[in-house]
């Protein structure tokens, strides 16, 4: 097996089955200098061409400003990064792509149709595309010269993707298919040149995708969505009326389309997580620079102690997050060389790698948004009235933040897969949930292990206490499947409540590891504060699965078997006390101290 392979040896979603060990991760601060050149080239993008006219870009009466940008954009190579270099992109693996992701996260509206275009526009025909139809939309995509739209969403079909009722219809001399139907909120609609389509074929049970032209014909669109935020990105509903498209530009195969969509929106799904990052990282640089200029009663707020908490705690979620997002991108990049070296075409391979990590972009969508929620949230609070003033910059991060929750797929209908793949995945005996969560079943009346952790080892106590997390995961997953067996997807609440679980589990995981391999790489004294967040991120992941685990049980189990699995909450969620007030501190000090978020 070869280096690559034996370094993703962990299947998509068997962390919560076995344990990954330091050396197996990578972390933001392994990105050698050529990708840090990438990532201040879109710094420097935002800097000059984006953040000196926000105001415009969200009072723009027409899409052309937002257009003017992506040419922008295109000419700096920042549209074509996924673009293998054959295609006139360059090439970057997945998680340089996720880097320039992040940082153009902070670029409000224009960062929501730089991705749309570079995502879900761009990648269905770099991934199911066939060689013609790669050659002649790739280049002037990955340019800019060409923009792109996804058209999947209908009126009266959002999660349910597949019951769409727009048509195509085979022309009679069997050369071109004809089009009819509604789509609705297509970002980058106002002004793309080519539609990413899905439509229906007579009856067939699944959608089929086109790649159309706008010009083509038979394509009109309504004036521009007045939305809560995100008011610069261009979203219409845009109306195929008997729109004629040739034969040759179906996507993939017929019947096809339901799978690209489910497919892409993996690769949505986590570039989102990340973005939101992003996003959090110039949301806390404002807000620690108002901590610093604000004075009351004498001294600037951010000498404060409710001010230090909240800056503490919105860096600690950013900051785990992040962790979770490259640990995960690296593990696809891993599995893209793997199958690569194995005979796969690049684009199989990539579909393939990003569809076994499904569990983990599903939970980095989820983390990723929520964790921008807070941050930008908390923003407001520290500007107090001015955050609320909308020519303060919490306005804009604050409405613009929201969306994100339901972009890609709404964060419920993702929690609700993450444990539905979970089961999907043991069905079909890709993992081995049943061994665990019997073993765990029969710990729970066993007599509780009071032994040490070793104190050699880096983080002895706090992965004794992850582990046991993931004991309780597995317990009340086991234990619910045993209950409603089929009926368990009826049982939302529930699903929520163990994907919640995970969920942290997964994050609190990926901050460990990463502040364990800063310490191998740096040393413990110059990563301290990365060490307090991460003990810090785990004692409020304990807490969150201390009260997802009580409502999951306490939605179906009953007498003695409710006694049973609450003791066993309570066992594994145990941990042992520290001062995290005085963490929190330490970290908000340091941010404090040089003006900006510094880890």
């Amino acid at each position: 097996m070869s280096t690559v392979a034996e370094k993703s040896s962990l299947k998509g979603g068997e962390f919560l089955i076995k344990e990954t060990t330091a050396d197996q991760v990578f972390v933001r601060e392994e990105f050698n200098e050529e990708q840090q050149m990438i990532a201040d080239t879109c710094r420097d993008f935002l800097r000059t061409e984006v953040h000196p006219i926000l105001y415009e870009i969200d009072h723009a009466k027409s899409p052309e400003l937002i257009s003017s940008l992506m040419d922008k954009a295109g000419e700096l190579g920042l549209l074509g990064t996924a673009v293998p270099e054959a295609y006139g992109g360059f090439g970057m693996n997945f998680n340089t792509s996720m880097l320039v992701a992040e940082v153009l996260g902070a670029g409000y509206s224009f960062s929501v149709a730089q991705s749309a275009h570079t995502g879900i526009g761009t990648l269905p025909i770099l991934y199911y595309g066939n060689e013609e139809q790669k050659q002649k939309y790739l280049p002037n995509l990955a340019s800019g010269v060409w923009k792109a739209a996804y058209c999947l969403t209908e009126p009266d079909s959002g999660s349910d993707a597949n019951s769409g009722k727009t048509k195509a219809e085979l022309t009679a001399d069997g050369k071109s298919y004809k089009i009819t139907g509604q789509k609705m909120w297509i970002t980058n609609g106002g002004f793309a040149d080519i539609f990413i389509v899905f439509a229906k074929i007579e009856d067939d049970k699944n959608l089929t995708a086109f790649i159309v032209e706008k010009s083509f014909g038979g394509i009109t669109m309504n004036e521009p969505e007045h939305k809560m935020g995100i008011k610069g990105s261009d979203t219409r509903q845009i109306f195929f009326n008997d729109c004629i498209v040739p034969t040759e530009n179906m996507l993939s195969d017929r019947g096809n389309g339901f799978k690209i969509a489910v497919n892409i929106l993996n690769v949505g799904r986590i570039k989102l997580g990340i973005a939101a990052i992003g996003g959090s990282k110039g949301v806390i640089n404002h807000a620690v620079n108002y901590a610093n200029e604000r004075k009351q009663f004498g001294i600037s707020i951010g000498r404060f102690g409710a001010i230090k908490h909240k800056l503490g705690q919105m860096a600690t979620k950013i900051w785990a997050s992040e962790s979770a997002c490259y640990r995960a991108g690296q593990n696809i990049d891993d599995l893209i060389e793997t199958f690569v070296a194995e005979g796969m075409s690049d684009a199989q391979a990539k579909l393939k790698a990003l569809e076994q990590y499904a569990i983990e972009c599903a939970i980095l969508k989820v983390h990723g948004s929520e964790a921008l929620d807070l941050v930008t949230d908390e923003g407001v609070q520290i500007y107090g009235g001015m955050g609320y003033s909308a020519d303060a910059p919490m306005d804009r991060a604050y409405r613009d933040s929201r969306i994100n929750r339901i972009f890609e797929g709404t964060n419920e209908i993702n929690r609700l897969l993450i444990l539905d793949m979970y089961l999907k995945r043991a069905m079909k005996g890709e993992l081995d949930l049943l061994g665990p969560a019997t073993a765990v079943g029969k710990e729970i009346l066993s007599i509780p292990d009071f032994s040490l952790s070793d104190d050699d080892v880096v983080f002895a106590a706090e992965k004794k206490v992850l582990k046991n997390l993931k004991k309780a995961a597995l317990m009340i997953a086991g234990a619910a499947v045993q209950k409603f067996m089929m009926k368990l997807s009826h049982e939302q609440e529930i699903l929520m409540h163990t994907a919640d679980m995970i969920i942290e589990i997964y994050v609190a995981e990926s901050a460990l590891l990463r502040a364990e391999k800063l310490i191998a790489m740096k040393g413990e004294s110059a990563v301290a504060l990365q060490k307090e967040m991460a003990v810090v991120n785990l004692h409020d992941a304990v807490a969150i699965c201390q009260a997802a685990g009580r409502e999951a049980i306490q939605a179906f189990a009953e007498g003695d078997e409710l006694r049973v699995m609450l003791m066993g909450l309570k066992r594994f969620t145990k941990i042992d006390p520290i001062n995290t007030k005085d963490a929190r501190r330490r970290i908000a000090d340091a941010m404090l101290t040089e003006n900006k978020y510094v880890f």
